[in-house]
């Protein structure tokens, strides 16, 4: 199955992507749809959850991206390995994140991964960046206490300022205040591996909901 091709960037502020999303019956999704759940939000092709599932049956794993073709090839290669546990959603997540935590059953969000979003460089498109103060507080709503955000990004600007706005609510404890010098998680990205031999830094946060 060859890689679709779509736009690496696409501004999430347009009209088009401003709409609410049609959301699933998690209990037809999932096996068992009652499993701890790690979203991973700005999912890319991926690849990332589809390594990681196998590893972790008995967690459930959800991937929200805003292309949509690189969301149905990756329920494709899901639906191609029989992983009932693993999940990709098409979604803009500072329009339908609320919704979508809304939906699932009950106290079972126990992990958020944000990796390697776009960096939005320039000054009058940085509001386009995915962690915004609103995303914060709803993933603060629906995160059981001790649960983890990890952050990571190869732009030290967006990591600070990721960190910045996880560290601005109360309801988030960075767990310590360097850089993590590895991975906590036993997959990396595509965007990690690529940095990393590249001999460049990867800034790293991990954040606990108090």
């Amino acid at each position: 199955m060859s890689p679709v091709r779509v736009r690496q960037h696409v501004n999430p502020l347009s009209q088009k992507y401003q709409h609410a999303i049609a959301l699933p019956d998690w209990s037809k999704i999932y096996a068992n749809p009652t499993q701890p759940l790690h979203l991973d939000i700005g999912c890319a092709r991926g690849r990332f959850l589809y390594q990681l599932a196998p590893l972790e049956p008995h967690w459930n794993f959800l991937g929200l991206e805003i292309r949509q073709p690189l969301v149905d090839e990756a329920n494709q290669w899901r639906d191609r390995d029989e992983l009932t546990n693993l999940h990709y959603l098409f979604g803009n997540a500072n329009v339908s994140i609320e919704a979508i935590l809304r939906s699932l059953p009950p106290k079972v969000l126990k992990r958020v991964s944000i990796q390697f979003p776009d960096p939005w460089f320039k000054k009058r498109h940085q509001k386009r960046r995915i962690v915004q103060p609103q995303l914060v507080c709803d993933l603060a709503d629906y995160l059981v206490s001790g649960s983890e955000v990890f952050l990571q990004s190869d732009i030290e600007e967006v990591a600070i300022e990721m960190c910045d706005r996880f560290t601005e609510s109360p309801n988030f404890q960075r767990t310590t205040d360097e850089w993590l010098p590895e991975n906590p998680l036993p997959v990396p990205t595509e965007r990690e591996i690529a940095t990393q031999n590249k001999g460049q830094p990867v800034y790293r946060a991990l954040f606990e909901r108090r």
